[in-house]
């Protein structure tokens, strides 16, 4: 995170590092801490293509999942709400920038049935879809174990392939936003194994087993 400390205000940094991240120890394997950092780092990476305010940048993408506590359902606009709630941000934004970050944090869901209204919210929106091929398909994977753990390897399977499809492949519902992104090379990839059947199934078991005995 020292990358990170040298671009943002310090005492933001603190603040976050201190009291919003370790939060995220609570969540499931795919939206962990490590999460967190991953968009936290992708989200800078991506920012420095615009003229946006990286303190904004930085405390919107430690923010976009903490309203996992209530559920995945509604995490999203949870989010927002305990951003935009929390008086010691007040300390670093103003009240249009935090409903800014609030709507941003809104947006980044990737079943969102709009695109995101600021380029915060596709900056934080296209940095949670780092879509690395055997990533996604292990988070999709502790997913399945987390929500569903006494369901049999034979449903795990049905889900993670109906998710996959559902999610990635043409017409799916993910989106991408930003063009500085890695992610079109990497979803294309991606598409690529979600469409054959026998090499998806194997990667399945693989991961699947290992996360299996993880568990135990």
């Amino acid at each position: 995170m020292s990358k990170i400390n040298s671009i943002i205000d310090e005492e933001l940094f603190e603040y976050i590092r201190e009291h919003i991240l370790p939060r995220y120890s609570c969540f499931d394997k795919a939206h962990d801490c490590s999460h967190v950092t991953s968009v936290i780092e992708e989200s800078l990476n991506l920012a420095i293509h615009y003229d946006v305010n990286c303190n904004m940048v930085y405390a919107i993408a430690a923010y976009h999942d903490i309203g996992l506590i209530g559920g995945r359902e509604k995490h999203h606009i949870l989010s927002g709400e305990i951003l935009v709630a929390d008086d010691n941000l007040r300390q670093w934004f103003s009240n249009a920038q935090m409903m800014l970050m609030k709507e941003a944090v809104e947006d980044h869901r990737a079943s969102a049935d709009h695109e995101p209204r600021s380029i915060y919210g596709k900056i934080v929106a296209e940095a949670d879809r780092v879509i690395d091929p055997t990533i996604t398909l292990l988070r999709t994977i502790q997913y399945g174990l987390n929500k569903y753990p006494k369901v049999d390897k034979h449903i795990h399977y049905n889900r993670f392939r109906e998710h996959l499809h559902e999610k990635y492949e043409e017409g799916g519902y993910l989106k991408l936003w930003i063009p500085y992104s890695q992610n079109a090379e990497r979803l294309a990839n991606l598409r690529a194994i979600i469409a054959d059947e026998s090499r998806l199934k194997s990667i399945f078991n693989e991961l699947f087993e290992r996360e299996v005995s993880n568990y135990e």
